[in-house]
């Protein structure tokens, strides 16, 4: 490796500076001195000169070496994550560095990101013993997380329907058909989305933090009347009992539809995630919310939800999940009370320095009564599927590109509920 600018020659000045070339160990040896000495600014040039070397050992040691400076020397665990996943995208099987980003995820409070690494550490081959009590130490430390963060996602959204409704010119009812205007039925549109949350955790003791949240999200278009975005604010204790982990929430939320106030609701949830073994978990969560419907009181409405989770790691680069989910919504009117249930499930890989996920999902609702207008009881079956992709190899600092397609259909026995859906995003996404 070359360091410095020109070449030596007799007819040079003697104090005119001089080439230099040294083998990679001998500039790892002076990348650790500095590091040692504090100049990190030399060590992490030098490091990254090594992380280019075509030798893949050499480029790996490099970047972990430098991942770990990153890390506990210079406080700056977002881009040692970053470090790691570079290594990771060329040698998916290397527990140790899949541990260093997860212990990274727990420093920088992802405790869910945190934990898929861990799954994918335990689908490797038989790990070394050292490393296993590694694995077993950060995950039992997981309460000793970053006291605050969140996430950020930005995309242009070109979808076909955006306001989830009917292409059909009227609607039946028990007195006649009935025209729809233009703003009833399916309109396209590009629009951008934005979602983002941000959190506080505060220790209240070994086996308990009290954790506040806040999350905001919403889609906005050129024509405001579609415009749908919500706020939310939960805050509640988080105990953690040997592997398991119970959190309590309860807070508002608010959502507006056309920039006018569409809903408040009120409430809060309980949930209990346990390890199954060594690459699964199972998560149960159960919610009450009293739900003030502004645009008809009739609507108005006790939600009582409950919902089983199970994740598990298939291998070092790949996983999945399964979901089952209940939703019932006792309303002032019982044509607008319903009853709902379904499934859904995900699996993701690692190409390369590609993320790809795929989800599809089932849900089946029925409602108490036939709403008078209406010659049929509402009855549904919605079917959905996505695929998407993180584009690592493309990021720009902390964030990564994404893009994601998603297919919606809603069969329904009320015309105005019945509606097809194509969806895209393309965009960034970051945590910090």
């Amino acid at each position: 490796m070359l360091l410095g600018s020109g070449a030596p020659a007799a007819n040079f000045p003697q104090d005119r500076p001089r080439s230099v070339t040294l083998s990679p160990a001998e500039l790892f040896a002076m990348a650790d001195r500095a590091r040692d000495a504090g100049d990190f600014a030399v060590a992490e040039t030098a490091y990254r000169a090594l992380a280019e070397n075509p030798d893949i050992e050499l480029r790996t040691e490099a970047r972990f070496r430098l991942g770990l400076m990153l890390a506990d020397r210079m406080g700056k665990p977002r881009e040692a994550a970053v470090v790691f996943r570079q290594i990771l995208d060329e040698k998916p099987k290397a527990a140790r560095v899949r541990l260093e980003l997860a212990r990274m995820q727990v420093m920088l409070g992802n405790v869910g990101a945190a934990e898929r690494e861990f799954r994918a550490v335990e689908a490797t081959t038989t790990l070394p013993p050292d490393v296993e009590r590694m694995v077993r130490f950060y995950a039992n430390a997981l309460s000793a997380r970053k006291p605050f963060g969140g996430s950020v996602e930005i995309a242009l959204a070109p979808d076909s329907n955006v306001n989830r409704a009917t292409r059909s010119d009227t609607l039946g009812t028990v007195i006649g058909d009935f025209t729809l205007d233009d703003d009833a039925r399916a309109r396209s549109g590009v629009g951008l989305n934005l979602r983002g949350q941000a959190y506080v955790r505060v220790p209240a003791s070994n086996a308990m933090d009290l954790l506040a949240r806040v999350s905001a999200g919403g889609s906005f278009y050129g024509a405001h009347e579609f415009d749908d975005y919500a706020l939310s604010l939960q805050a509640g204790p988080e105990f953690t009992m040997g592997k398991d982990r119970i959190t309590l929430e309860v807070g508002p939320g608010w959502r507006w539809y056309g920039t006018d106030p569409y809903s408040l609701t009120l409430g809060g949830s309980a949930s209990w995630q346990h390890p199954l073994g060594r690459r699964a978990q199972v998560r149960i969560e159960g919610g009450y919310a009293r739900v003030d419907n502004r645009r008809n009181d009739l609507q108005g409405a006790d939600n009582f939800s409950l919902s089983a989770a199970l994740d598990r790691a298939f291998s070092a680069r790949s996983g999945g999940g399964l979901q089952l989910f209940a939703n019932r919504e006792a309303a002032r009117d019982p044509g607008y009370s319903t009853a709902s249930g379904g499934v859904s499930l995900y699996a993701f890989r690692e190409l390369g320095r590609t993320t790809a996920v795929f989800s599809a999902g089932y849900s089946h609702l029925e409602s108490d009564q036939r709403l008078f207008l209406y010659p049929r009881r509402r009855i549904e079956n919605r079917f959905t599927a996505s695929i998407a992709g993180t584009f690592r190899s493309l990021r720009i600092g902390s964030f990564a590109p994404l893009a994601r397609l998603r297919w919606e259909r809603n069969k329904s026995t009320i015309e105005i509920y019945d509606y097809n859906r194509i969806s895209g995003e393309l965009g960034l996404t970051s945590a910090f």
